[in-house]
């Protein structure tokens, strides 16, 4: 089960590979954070789990435009 530390509010996508933009829903979202990327994991309807990986600076262009809620917006994280 998903443990939820951010929130999507907007349109975020990824690439998978070569294929097209892929859309994460809104809602609840996990969000681990690195240096240079991070991993957003969310859960489908029926309990599946996916997870993107994005660039760092894509991820902070998100959250700076309000489309991620996340752990770098809350104060202390």
């Amino acid at each position: 089960m998903l443990e939820p530390n951010a929130q999507i509010r907007g349109v975020v996508e990824f690439r998978a590979g070569d294929g097209p933009m892929v859309l994460i829903p809104e809602g609840p979202c996990l969000i681990v954070l690195a240096e240079d990327s991070a991993v957003i994991h969310w859960e489908e309807e029926g309990g599946t789990v996916l997870n993107a990986a994005i660039p760092r600076v894509d991820y902070d262009e998100h959250v700076e435009a309000g489309r991620i809620v996340g752990p770098a917006a809350v104060p202390g994280a």
